[in-house]
């Protein structure tokens, strides 16, 4: 098995382990309403105007991917963890108009060149082998001036440990070694990427709408309370 294999098969294992607690987590009925209306209007003010083609990249459970659909737009979301994929399809087919659930390699999408508006993810970056490589395939099947907009937040700034047995036998050495933005201390590790992958009008906004809802709902176990942002950008 090569390096690439086990570090992707290991991801892979984890989130499909962790598909229906986490879940079950972005559907708390207590932020429910409060927290999709957060999102809607971070990622509205991110994206072009609906309706746009929309790729989903790690779309875990498919809380984006359904939440961009429902705001009008044209959507597939993809992920390599079956669990996830089954999950996120389950809340598709309860939907009208509904995204596309596809089993797929955020870090290699598999889709011919300029087939997309806009890109999104949201806590996939810490987590992802081969960022380079990734951000090159996304601005590839981006079309010009397409939008990136991608979400995350500094997780593990003081090493790779959520505190329990399946994380740490999933993110072993080899898998932390590979995940270059994992123990990042600041979002502008992820926004340098970007800007070397040659995206312009790169910009970092902080979501202070979820930073609120985690200062009064509580934050996942293992989690400590933290700013996140949102990174877009523009594919020339």
């Amino acid at each position: 098995m090569t390096s690439a294999s086990h570090v992707q098969d290991n991801l892979n294992a984890y989130w499909s382990g962790r598909s229906v607690p986490y879940d079950a987590y972005q559907l708390r009925p207590e932020r429910y309403e409060a927290d999709r209306k957060a999102w809607a209007e971070a990622f509205c003010a991110a994206l072009p105007a609906a309706p746009a083609d929309v790729l989903d990249l790690g779309t875990g459970s498919g809380y984006v991917s359904t939440l961009l659909a429902e705001l009008g737009h044209r959507v597939v979301g993809t992920d390599l963890a079956e669990g996830m994929v089954e999950v996120a399809r389950a809340h598709a087919g309860r939907m009208a108009s509904p995204p596309r659930i596809e089993l797929g390699d955020a870090v290699a999408p598999a889709y011919p060149d300029e087939s997309f508006d806009a890109i999104t993810n949201r806590y996939v970056m810490w987590t992802l082998r081969e960022p380079m490589t990734a951000l090159a395939n996304w601005k590839r099947v981006l079309r010009p001036g397409g939008v990136l907009a991608v979400v995350d937040a500094t997780w593990f700034p003081d090493g790779l440990d959520e505190g329990t047995p399946e994380f740490t036998l999933l993110y072993d050495e080899t898998v932390a070694a590979a995940l270059r933005l994992a123990t990042s201390r600041s979002i502008e590790d992820t926004a340098l990427l970007v800007k070397q992958a040659g995206f312009e009008d790169v910009t970092v906004t902080p979501l202070e709408a979820i930073y609120a809802l985690d200062s009064a709902h509580g934050v996942a176990d293992h989690h400590e309370l933290q700013m996140q942002y949102l990174v877009r950008a523009v594919r020339p």
